[in-house]
């Protein structure tokens, strides 16, 4: 695709929106970029583009369309907008900035990375696998790096590992990657897509366009992935942490292996592993795989996984307080992210759940408790939602507190040592927090000052 004086309007001034006017500016691209936000609130994204030769509407998407050819929207915004439909009846195409990136280089080593849960562990082992190996690598998309502007100052041998999500996924339609992976699906964004069957065809749409010359790689383990298996027209990878495979990668003995279909071969001990619980070997496995079809070392991959110390608001480790361990997993944005990390946390837990109502019901939540969770601490919009399901559940020890610091003290106040205090909420954060990110900053901020509020 040549995008030289193409007009290309940017909607949504964020990290993508940044990186796609400063790579279109570079490629000769006439930009206009438009946000709703007021021009004080954009400050900073404003000083990264202010010397380029372009067109901003602030506070607005009130932008006449008569001279656009294309319009790249952020992620985040909905199709649904009156500028979006508006477009829509011109015939003027909405994209997002994966797709965009795939036209103009479709020959680029794409690895995209799906899933509803375990994108950002993913994407970002599969990072430091080809990082380790000595491979020039991008690792962009949904993790919060625009990947246009990366991919404008790549080189052809460069490899982009792609964290995408149903948003982006949505608006793509030629999108090709060499691999793709789902890691699983379960129901999240019904606010958003309406239907799971329509948040399911987002997420298929990874591997849509994929052929014989390339891979796709699937969780054996999740039945629905397994049924979608049987839509795959590439060169399909299954990889299991509860059954041995024919081909692929799964767990074996305490080992994680890759059967090539003619020799298993042993990349390293599941107890050498850091992340913890069982979603994160699916992850592991996942990434392996992915290593293995690039070609990779199998030793450099093990060397690679034995150091990785996950990442950041997965349920990290934060600190520990008189015996009381404290884990911040606020990127646990629906249910089944949380029963994952309930599971994986040594109990007795008490959990700090609750934020912006997605749509989710929460009953498998409640019921993955068992004897793990002992208390329950509610906040942000959905608490009352939740707390009447734990409630129908038998489970009635339950505290409603206002905002993250009463959260964090109040478990501390129910707690006694050898316990885990675990934020894992269930829910995005937007009804109290810009993002997940800022949620588990003030999660990490409160049980900090909590540690000196103890003199500990």
């Amino acid at each position: 695709m040549n995008i030289k004086d193409k007009r290309v309007l940017i909607l949504g001034l964020g990290i993508s929106g940044v990186s796609t006017a400063k790579a279109l500016t570079k490629l000769g691209a006439k930009v206009t970029i438009s946000d709703i936000n007021p021009e004080e609130e954009l400050k900073d994204r404003i000083d990264e583009i202010k010397d380029m030769n372009l067109n901003l509407y602030l506070g607005t998407n009130d932008v006449p369309l008569d001279d656009i050819d294309l319009i790249v929207k952020s992620p985040g915004i909905p199709l649904t907008i009156d500028i979006i439909k508006e477009a829509n009846k011109r015939n003027i195409e909405v994209i997002t900035d994966i797709e965009l990136a795939y036209r103009i280089c479709p020959e680029r080593n794409f690895i995209a990375i799906t899933g509803t849960n375990g994108k950002t562990t993913t994407t970002t082992l599969i990072g430091e696998l080809f990082e380790g190996a000595g491979i020039k690598t991008h690792v962009s998309g949904n993790i919060g790096v625009g990947i246009m502007w990366d991919l404008v100052n790549s080189n052809d041998e460069d490899v982009f590992v792609i964290e995408t999500s149903s948003f982006q996924l949505e608006s793509t339609k030629y999108f090709k990657p060499k691999v793709s992976v789902i890691i699983n699906v379960t129901p999240d964004h019904l606010n958003w897509h309406k239907t799971y069957e329509n948040y399911i065809n987002a997420k298929k749409k990874v591997f849509i366009n994929q052929t014989k010359n390339e891979y796709t790689v699937l969780n054996y383990d999740d039945q629905l992935l397994r049924k979608i298996g049987e839509e795959v027209n590439s060169n399909l990878i299954w990889f299991s942490v509860d059954n041995k495979l024919s081909k692929g990668a799964y767990i074996d003995d305490g080992y994680v292996v890759i059967n090539d279909g003619e020799k298993i071969h042993r990349i390293l001990k599941t107890d050498e592993i850091k992340i913890l619980g069982k979603h994160n070997l699916e992850n592991v496995l996942a990434s392996v795989s992915v290593g293995w079809i690039m070609g990779l070392d199998m030793h450099i991959m093990a060397n690679v996984i034995k150091n990785f110390k996950g990442v950041e608001h997965r349920i990290e480790y934060v600190d520990t307080i008189k015996g009381v361990k404290f884990y911040n997993d606020s990127k646990g944005t629906n249910p089944d992210a949380s029963i994952k990390a309930v599971l994986a946390v040594s109990p007795p837990i008490i959990l700090i759940a609750g934020g912006k109502d997605k749509g989710s019901e929460f009953d498998e939540f409640i019921e993955s408790f068992g004897d793990r969770v002992k208390s329950l601490v509610l906040l942000g919009e959905t608490k009352e939602k939740i707390k009447a399901t734990a409630i129908k559940y038998g489970f009635n020890n339950i505290h409603m507190v206002k905002n993250m610091k009463e959260a964090v003290y109040k478990s501390f106040e129910l707690s006694q040592p050898g316990d885990s205090i675990l934020l894992s909420p269930a829910c995005a954060s937007w009804d109290m927090y810009s993002n997940y990110e800022v949620r588990g900053r003030d999660f990490k901020d409160s049980v900090k000052s909590l540690k000196e509020a103890k003199n500990v």
